[in-house]
């Protein structure tokens, strides 16, 4: 049976990882860093704090690039709603943009871009920041048992979570 894109793209490098000995949970939360520097609304700017909270946070670079590379559209379609919201929570005007009026800015005149969506920008970032913590943790610890499984399922690691990892059974 053929696999699938998904399957092939991210399932598979993230299985190749546990079996190069990243623990599941080292590899959730990975991936729930670079969901969510994945959706950050400064575009062009997920890769390098992907790289970033790797490096100091310890994590596994290639799972959190992986993840921000695909969510990549997930920041575009949230690109809107994220100035939208910022608009909302700082009573600003409203921008007449669409996505496609944003990225063809961009790409006739970035710094043109940059200038005019500045004050607008900075509010989808100040909502993404609020956002961000709660869902980071939401997702880390939804993949924490599902990574366990997996690694499981596929015969790279002991059934013994980390919560109960070190105690003796009384």
């Amino acid at each position: 049976m053929r696999e699938s894109f998904f399957y092939r793209r991210l399932v598979r490098p993230l299985i190749d990882l546990l079996r190069r000995g990243a623990t599941p949970e080292k590899i959730a939360l990975s991936i729930a860093v670079g969901l969510v520097l994945g959706i950050f609304p400064g575009v062009g700017m997920t890769t390098v704090l992907c790289t970033l909270a790797a490096l100091r946070f310890g994590l596994n670079l290639p799972a959190i690039q992986l993840v921000n590379y695909f969510v990549y559209p997930l920041q575009l379609i949230l690109l809107v709603p994220f100035i939208r919201a910022g608009e909302f929570l700082f009573r600003a005007e409203r921008l007449p943009l669409s996505l496609s009026q944003i990225l063809a800015m961009i790409r006739t005149d970035a710094w043109h871009s940059v200038k005019v969506l500045w004050v607008a920008t900075v509010h989808a970032m100040t909502v993404w920041l609020i956002l961000a913590p709660p869902a980071m943790y939401l997702i880390y610890r939804v993949l924490s048992p599902v990574m366990r499984r997996l690694a499981q399922a596929t015969g790279l690691a002991t059934p013994e979570s980390p919560e109960t990892a070190g105690r003796e059974a009384c």
